[in-house]
Parts: structure tokens; C-alpha cells; sequence
């Protein structure tokens, strides 16, 4: 089975999540850019407010591809020291990676929510929402700056996700629950199951996050 787009992923994703429509708790957050159309599906079937949570995955120097962390809006880093360490990343390389990516994430902060503050998040069941998940780098860092903010709940919501990735976030000890259309034991990237999967650009997650409010 593969997904015919984005938005097709998001409708199917909200089926699983019917528990928590009509809630006036319930926030959705998408990570963009990928996982807003997604997010807006899910939202709209909730009767939920959409908004976003900014990350940024943090790539290897000559490997950008290669996650070795991710960082949140906040300033909220994760890493895979791991991998960082495999690689021979020094401290100097990875601050400059991170201070390379923060810059980026300020500028579509400014972009998608311009004046408009934060929400806030406290007490709230939050919905977090990505096209999916391969390694998880991205979705720790914004698991992680959620939590910092006493949430009542977070659901990781993705419509397909490497198996690994999915159950390291289905931890109830910690209030996290992963909620995942398919997960696939065998993953090699998120797009393979996705008809459509281009890229989503900057107009339309600010037309969607319009939409929304509207």
C-alpha cells in the first residue's frame, strides 16, 4: 500500500485518531513542511486547531542526509552521539551546524506565524504530526521541547514509520503514545510510500495554516 499524497495520508491517519475529536484539549501541531498537510487533514477532522512546531534535523557535514540530531525552536537539542562520534564530528563542527540551522528555523518562524505568539501548550493533549518517520531525530526534538511545556499527552501521529521509530516513541511511563497508519519493519526512506511525495514549500504551508485559522 502506498499513499496517493500528503493530504489522502492525513485523512486516513485522522480515522485512527476519532477518539480525540471534538476536544476542546486537543491542539495539532505539524512539523513542517511535510507534515502540515498532513496535520491539516487531521485537524479539520478533529474540529481542532493547526498550528506548527518548527525543528530542524541537524546533517552530518558532508552528509546532510545523514541525521546525527535535531534541534527545536526553542533551542531544545537532541543528538546521536553515536553517530556524531562514528563520524569524528568535533564540538566546533557541531555548533556550527546547529547555529547554521537555528537561523533557518527563525526564518520560518517569521514566515508561517509572523506576529503571532506561540501557543500554548500546557495541560493540553497535543497531536504532533510528520509525513513519517524514518530515524525519528526530528520528532525526539519536538517530543522533547513539548514536554519541557507539561503537556496532559502527546501522540506522535505519522502516517508510516520504520517499526524501531515508532515504538521508541510509544512509552506510556512518559505519556507518549505513537499513533502510525503503517509500520514497516523494512524502511529505507518515507517517500517510497508516497505516490506524490514533493516537496512542500513555504506558500503552502502558509496557505494551509491561513485556512485553518479561517
Amino acid at each position: 500500500m502506498r499513499y496517493r499524497d500528503r493530504r489522502q495520508a492525513g485523512k486516513h491517519l485522522a480515522r485512527l485518531l476519532r477518539e480525540y475529536a471534538g476536544r476542546r484539549d486537543v491542539i495539532v501541531l505539524g512539523l513542517p513542511r511535510g507534515g502540515v498537510p498532513v496535520a491539516y487533514e487531521i485537524a479539520e477532522a478533529l474540529g481542532a486547531p493547526l498550528d506548527v512546531l518548527l525543528v530542524r534535523k541537524l546533517g552530518a557535514p558532508r552528509q546532510k542526509e545523514l541525521a546525527i540530531g535535531a534541534i527545536a525552536s526553542d533551542g531544545t537539542r537532541v543528538l546521536n552521539e553515536n553517530a556524531a562520534g562514528w563520524l569524528g564530528i568535533t564540538g566546533e563542527e557541531l555548533e556550527s551546524i546547529t547555529r547554521e540551522e537555528t537561523r533557518e528555523l527563525q526564518r520560518r518562524e517569521r514566515l508561517y506565524r509572523g506576529e503571532r505568539p506561540a501557543p500554548a501548550l500546557e495541560g493540553r493533549i497535543v497531536i504532533l504530526v510528520d509525513d513519517g518517520l524514518a530515524t525519528g531525530s526530528t520528532m525526539q526534538a519536538a517530543v522533547a521541547c513539548v514536554i519541557r511545556q507539561n503537556p496532559a499527552r502527546v501522540v506522535v501521529a505519522v502516517p508510516v514509520a520504520a517499526r524501531s521509530a515508532c515504538d521508541w516513541f510509544d512509552d506510556a511511563q512518559s505519556g507518549v503514545v505513537c499513533v502510525c497508519g503503517m509500520k514497516q519493519e523494512y524502511f529505507y526512506a518515507v517517500g517510497e510510500w508516497y505516490e506524490d511525495f514533493r516537496q512542500t514549500t513555504d506558500q503552502e504551508v502558509r496557505e494551509l495554516l491561513d485556512q485553518a485559522r479561517r
